[in-house]
């Protein structure tokens, strides 16, 4: 019975040592953090929420073949986007999927914000 619950601490242990490891590596941003807050409330941030936040808007799709490079404020409270594909080979297949992503991330904002897309080689 104890080596059962020696067991037990030692797995504990173990998952809170790589939760501390994670944290440390991958620290939380500000727009994380207020991100989360504005989400309890069901209000969307900024421009940093949504880079903090681009996997998970983008879901694996897409998330997977594009990063997030910038995010510029233009006129009227829009913004315009520059995204980078994984692999330069991938940038046709993200310009077809242009409509989706603006999709995604004027439903995150609830309002069209995004005015343009550019994508970086």
């Amino acid at each position: 019975m104890s080596n059962q619950n020696n067991n037990t601490n030692n797995t504990k242990t173990s998952r809170l040592e790589k939760k501390l490891e994670s944290r440390i590596t991958h620290p939380t941003t500000l727009a994380g953090v207020f991100g989360n807050l504005f989400q309890i409330y069901g209000r969307k941030a900024s421009d940093a929420d949504l880079a903090e936040r681009w996997n998970e808007i983008m879901g694996d799709d897409i998330a997977s073949i594009a990063k997030l490079v910038a995010i510029k404020k233009t006129i009227g409270n829009q913004y315009s986007v520059v995204i980078k594909p994984t692999n330069p080979a991938l940038t046709l297949q993200l310009s077809y999927s242009k409509d989706e992503i603006l999709h995604r991330i004027n439903k995150y904002f609830g309002y069209d914000a995004i005015s343009k897309i550019t994508y970086r080689k």
